[in-house]
Order: structure tokens, then sequence, then C-alpha cells
């Protein structure tokens, strides 16, 4: 799209030609971001998911003559100075160019990028998590247990999953798949990318298997001011936002945003209500020479139902019957839904600051933090005659006292920084090289406790309710250090881009218990010193205006994060790392009606790491051997034509296991060699439909999952299905202070399908323990066999209203 000019200086005695300054307009007007070199005149890339092309506070200059530098926002906004015997500046803003009503982003990096922008977060309920957004990108399946944005989900993603990808904010590792929520609103998401089959060696990642996701937050605005949202819908949620701008302060060049929203609702199968509290706070700040420094915060408290997972034999009794598998309503019943919650509080910092040096050098930094402490609580069964003695008075608990288990998180901390510096070698050449330092602990512990007169779970902390003497719990984390390097390089009049990298990690891994206070060690403890290499090259070519491919080849790995390693004995061996061998080709094809992109992909894991559903929200993880995926992944979109813009994608995926797994609760072997790879469908598909006219608009999606394995020896399955969603809204005019006023309404599941979407975790076999309780209702908790699953939430329907002021 064109770009819009704010400024163009030129210098007494200049000398350039006519030829050079209409180059340099064409070049930022270009809807590739991708034009030929002229002497003297800097190059534009258009934005990547990695910001592969020069950004601010990820690669630093574009090369060009004349030392001029190129410095990109991760807006888009560009500046181009050149200085020399003459001096021009032009500044634009631009928007990388999309199709399918914003569900496909034109892209320029040299490897697979998928991203939804801005005009496809609007259409969609202010409810919507950032997994919500991504559902219709062709190499991800999304599952996600409620419809109201109070929980996250869960990821495949060409045969792994979510805790094999980088989950990022603005560069930064934040929470995981299922916590999501707690990491922004959607408000303030301005794109979310995944490049599915890599990850920039300068992101500071250990879990990269299966790419990066990363959510682009809102920038400050200009001017003071705000916005505004209301919604209603299903299940009685009701939510409200607010953001404050606070404009330019002064003359400072300091912009800020301040946001909060409320959320409820109650859950949609079984009894319980569910409340989330939520603040977001963003600074910026530019320097004419290119430099600046972002700051994100946010806090996020929330109390909801942790939702019982169904196993196979739960799921069709609800499908055939309509008995439910929820949590009680009965105060009385062990398995009451205040017996049941997760109560956490997390906060996440972010602020990454890009330095532009003298001497064609640059630097970046950019610290983050994150701390969270809470509690789920679940049902500990009733006691029997003698059973539990109280903690604080020795006396005996009665017999039929209804019990609480409970996983106390006292904290899951992370804290880190990279520190990145970067220098123009010459006018076709970027290098840049830095360091990533960063410690993650988690201190967690298993209490039980008698369940209050009401029903409810008392805080695992209130001393004249715990039982079982002193508490028992683990401390696990790593302390990582990295090296990296990474160089750059345009020729062929930039039509040709080479990204040369290398990661090597260091990481010293610890797992300690504990009885009592977490000071007082027990006796297992367990650790483990380990390095990695990570190579990674990449090369495209721009073949014409129209056409690129690229190649991309990496190596990535994953070790067991902190809180997995905390449900892991630690008296026992850790796992090995695991490690992945990638490689990618890819075609792009865009004119002004279209674009196409295509990948080809070949995975190689070694001691491939999966995770079991322990119950509680919390997983157990395990090795089981080598897998292979191959594939390809295809998308298409149409810009608008007479207001409608159509998507459509889909991936085809083969993923094999390549050798037999041990199932250590038999004890026997699984001849699960060459079979298909545990959750990895085959085929997914998605449809998109977007229609504006005047100030109406409209999104309809379709997405289908083939059917899968969700057991290592491939003797449970589930059947392919089908979800879809709908938006349906309206732009009035402005009048009074409201700039904005909007009106929409967003639906779910429209056919109300009582379909499974994926499997919480991996099992060995249908045949074996289900490794926790599991419950219905107010049923006695029962032993259950074989895997646990998300399914699809009922229908829902949200009405929102919102203005921008």
């Amino acid at each position: 799209m064109p770009s819009r000019f704010f400024f163009m200086r030129r210098s007494v005695g200049s000398s350039l030609t006519y030829r050079q300054r209409l180059a340099t307009l064409t070049c930022l007007a270009s809807v590739a971001g991708f034009c030929a070199s002229v002497p003297g005149i800097g190059q534009a890339s258009a934005a990547t998911a990695d910001q592969s092309a020069p950004v601010v506070g990820k690669a630093g200059h574009a090369p060009a003559k004349a030392s001029a530098r190129h410095v990109r926002s991760k807006t888009g906004n560009t500046s181009v100075q050149s200085s020399g015997a003459e001096e021009i500046s032009v500044a634009s803003n631009r928007t990388a160019r999309s199709g399918g009503g914003g569900m496909m982003r034109q892209e320029v990096a040299p490897h697979a990028v998928q991203t939804v922008t801005k005009d496809y977060i609007n259409m969609r309920s202010p409810t919507s998590t950032a997994l919500d957004l991504v559902k219709n990108l062709p190499s991800l399946n999304i599952m996600t247990p409620d419809a109201s944005g109070m929980q996250g989900g869960s990821i495949q993603s060409r045969g792994l999953t979510d805790l094999d990808m980088a989950l990022m904010v603005d560069g930064a590792p934040a929470a995981a798949a299922k916590y999501m929520t707690e990491d922004i609103d959607s408000e303030n998401l301005d794109e979310v990318s995944v490049t599915p089959g890599s990850a920039a060696r300068d992101l500071p990642t250990m879990s990269a298997a299966g790419g990066v996701m990363n959510s682009r937050t809102h920038l400050p605005s200009e001017k003071m001011g705000g916005m505004v949202d209301f919604s209603y819908g299903t299940n009685n949620l009701s939510r409200e936002f607010i953001r404050l701008e606070s404009g330019e302060i002064g003359k400072t060049g300091i912009k800020s945003y301040f946001s909060f929203s409320n959320t409820h609702d109650r859950s949609w199968m079984g009894a319980g209500t569910n409340q989330r509290k939520h603040i977001d706070f963003g600074v910026r700040k530019d320097w004419e020479n290119g430099s600046n420094a972002h700051l994100f915060l946010s806090w996020n408290s929330e109390d909801f139902v942790i939702d019982n997972y169904p196993t196979a034999d739960q799921f069709y009794k609800y499908k055939h019957t309509g008995e439910g598998y929820g949590r009680s309503a009965n105060p009385s019943n062990v398995n009451y839904w205040k017996n049941n919650n997760d109560h956490w509080n997390q906060v996440f910092l972010t602020a990454p600051v890009h330095i532009v040096l003298p001497k064609k050098l640059s630097l970046d930094v950019q610290p983050y933090f994150s701390l969270g402490q809470g509690w789920d609580a679940s049902p500990g069964g009733v006691a029997t005659s003698g059973q539990y003695t109280y903690n604080s008075t020795g006396g005996a608990v009665p017999a039929g006292t209804n019990m609480t288990s409970f996983f106390l998180e006292n904290e899951a901390r992370q804290v880190g920084v990279v520190a990145k510096m970067g220098y123009d070698i010459d006018p076709h050449n970027h290098l840049s090289f830095g360091y990533w330092y960063e410690n993650n602990q988690t201190i967690q512990g298993y209490p039980t406790s008698t369940t209050l007169a009401n029903g409810a779970a008392a805080s695992p902390n209130w001393a004249q309710y715990q039982v079982g003497g002193a508490m028992f719990g683990q401390t696990a984390g790593y302390e990582l250090h990295s090296l990296f390097v990474q160089n750059q390089s345009r020729y062929l009049n930039n039509r040709l881009l080479i990204n040369a990298g290398f990661k090597f990690v260091m990481s010293n891994a610890w797992n300690k218990s504990w009885t009592g206070e977490s000071g007082h060690w027990a006796s297992g403890r367990s650790g483990n010193n380990t390095t990695e290499p990570l190579p990674q090259l990449s090369i495209s070519y721009q073949i014409d205006k129209n056409s690129q491919i690229y190649v991309n080849a990496e190596g990535d790995y994953r070790q067991p994060s902190a809180t997995d390693m905390g449900w892991m004995s630690a008296s026992g061996p850790m796992l090995k790392n695991q490690y992945s061998i990638k490689e990618e080709l890819g075609y792009r094809y865009h004119n002004k009606y279209v674009m196409i992109d295509m990948s080809l992909f070949n995975y190689n894991v070694r001691n491939r790491i999966v995770d079991q559903y322990v119950g509680m929200n919390s997983f157990s993880p395990m090795s089981i051997g080598n897998q292979t995926m191959r594939g390809f992944d295809f998308m298409i979109a149409g810009t608008s034509i007479h207001g409608f813009s159509p998507y459509a994608s889909i991936e085809y995926l083969h993923a094999t296991q390549d050798s037999d797994v041990l199932d250590t609760n038999s004890n026997t072997m699984i001849h699960s060699k060459g079979t298909q790879a545990i959750m990895a469908p085959r085929v997914m598909a998605n449809f998109g439909l977007t229609y504006t006219y005047k100030g109406f608009f409209a999104n309809g999606a379709v997405h289908y999952t083939g059917p899968q394995s969700v057991s290592v020896a491939g003797d449970e399955r589930i059947p392919g299905y089908v979800t879809d969603t709908l938006s349906l809204g309206y732009h009035f005019k402005p009048f009074g202070f409201l700039k904005s006023p909007t009106f929409k309404l967003n639906f779910t599941n429209l056919t109300g399908s009582i379909v499974r979407t994926g499997a919480m975790g991996a099992v060995f076999t249908k045949n074996d323990v289900n490794s926790h309780m599991v419950w219905s209702g107010s049923n006695p908790g029962a032993t259950g066999y074989g895997n646990s699953f998300m399914v699809e939430p009922r229908f829902t329907m949200v009405g929102s209203v919102s203005t921008s002021f």
C-alpha cells in the first residue's frame, strides 16, 4: 500500500539526481518493501514475525552506501537517513500488506511466517486470547477449554505441541499456552505472528523446536485519548475494558497508556463461576537518530474453576446421553466447584532498548521478568476414621470430612536479559553478536487440608486446616548462559538475502526435594549440565517483484521446564534434552489481487519429550524416542474485491514414530516404530471470508482437523472434526467525543458440535490407568483409563460495544 510521507529535506548544494530521488520514493511506496538498490539510497524491508529484516531492537541497520542507516519500529514505521556530500531524510508510516481481511499478511522473511493483523483482531471478540486469533493458520491446531478468554489452551504444530514452542510477548518469553490470558488483553494486541519452523538465534528461548508465536503489543498513541468496550454474552459473560492514552508528555517524546479489564462468567460445563482482573501498561520513547526504548508491564489476577477434562467414556456419555462431566453444584460434595479452583497472580515485564551508536554500530538490550504465585485446589477424597490428624492440634480429622489436595506454587520466577551488538561490516553485510542469560525457578508443594464447611477450598497456607504433617515439595529450575552470532548478507541488488547464525547454549538444571520449609532439604536431589549447539542458515531470492523463494535449515532443542521438572522425581535421572534438525523450502507470490505462500518442511526429532496430564492443570514430561515429521503448508488470500476478501489454507503432515517405546506403567515394550506419531493429525484445512461495506463488516471462518492418534501405541484415536466462528459488526460515524462507535456480535461453534479437539497430553496406551482421579458432577471419584481430552465449548455468542475517544 502507498506510504504517507511526512517530510523530505534536501540540503543546499545537493547533487542527487532526479532518478535517485524518484527511486527513494518508489522504494518507500513498495508494497513488498523490496526494491532495487540505488547508490546512496537505503533499502526498506517488509516486517517479518521474527524480524529477519533490520528492525529496531532486533537487527540495527540496513547496509547502504555513505553510511546510510535504516531503522524500523515494530509497527513498520520506517525512517531513512543518508549523510554525505548532501543530506536527504525521509520518514513514512506503512503497514505490511494483508489479505483475507487480515487473516494473512504478506511476508518476505527467508522462512515460513504466518500472521494475523489488527484488521482481523478488531473483528473478533474482545474476550479472544492470542490462541483464539491464530486458530485458522495452516500449521496450527488450537484447542481451547472455554470461549470467554478466561483460560488459554493448547497447540499442535507440525507434530509438536506448545510445550515445544517459544510463546512470546514483544520478543520476551511469556506464560504457557494454558495461561496465555495472563499476558495481555486482546485490545492491546497489534498482531500475532507464528514462525512454525524457525526461531531467530537472538531470541531468548530454550524451547523452539515447534517455532515461535510472538504477540506484538499496542504502541502508545501520539495524542491523548483512549478507548472503552463492554461485552456481554452466553454463560453470563460480562466484560469491561478501558484504555487511557497519555499522548506525548510535554515535548519529551515519551508516550504511555494504561488499561484495565474485568471479566466474569460461569463455567459452560457443570457448576462454577470465574473471575479475572487484568492491567496492561506501556511506555515508549523515540529519539531522532532512531534509538528507542519501550516498556510493557502487565498484571493478572484470576480465580477460575479447574475443568474436568473427560476420559473417552465420560465424553461419550455426555455426547449420547447429555450427562455432563463438570463440577458439582452441591457444597456437601467433595467435587463441589469451589473445591476445584485456580487462584493465581502474575506480573510480566519486558523493556527492550535499541541504541544507535556511531561508526555503524547499534546496541540492543532486552531485560524481562515474570513472577507468579498461587495454587490449584482439587478434591482430596473423603477422610476415613483415623486417616488424618490436624497439624495444629494433633486431633483426628472426623470420618466423612471432605478433603482438598493442593498444588501450591510459592514462586514461579523467570528473569533474563539479552544483549546484542550490531555492526555494518560493509554495504552488503550486517553482523550481530550477543549474550543471553536466564534464571528460571519454581518452588512448589503438595499439601492437603480439610475442606471448609461451605464446601470451598481453604487456602493451603491456613494452618488450622492443614493435615498430614510437614509439607513435601520440590524446588526446580535452571540457569542458562548463551552466546550467539549472526550475519545477514544482501547481494544482487538486494534480491539475494543470506542469514547465517550460530547459538551455543549452556544450561545448569536442578531438582531438589524438601519438607516443611523450602530450606530444609530432603534426600532427593538431581542436576544436569548440558550444552546445545544451534546452527541456522536461511537463503531467500527475489525472483521478480511478485515472486520469492527461500530455504531454511536449523537446529533447535527443548529441555523440560522448571515446572515440568517439579513433577518428576528429584531422586531419578533427568530427561535428556530433545533436539530437532529442521529443513524448509518455500515459495511466495503476490500481485494486487492475491497472495500465495507455500512451504515444504522436514523435521527429525531425537529424544522426543511429551507431557502427560496429571490433573490440577499440571503435566509431567516423559521421553518417547525419535520422530520424523514431513509435509507442507499452503496459504492463499485475496485482497478486497467488491468488499469480499477470501482466505484458505491447508496442511498435510506425515509424522511417524521412529522407535519402539517402553511403557513404564506396565514395563512392556510398545512396538510403535513406523506408526503415526501421537497428536499429529494428517490434514488440517481452513477457510475464511471477510466482507466490508461502508461501516458494515463480517468475517466467517471454518477449521477442519483430521483424525489423530492420542496414544503412543496408536490404539486410542479421535476422529476428525470441524469448528467455526462468525463475526458481524458495524462502525458508526463519529459523533461528539466518540470517534469510532462500534457494535459487533461474535459467535463460536454455530452448529453446537460436541467434539474432542485434542488430547490433554500423551499416554502410552488406552488401557493404562489415568494418572489422576477423574470426576463427573456429584458422582464419586473414579479410576480412568487412557487419555483425557479437551472438548469444544458449546455454542456461544458475545455482543460488544466499543469506541475510541
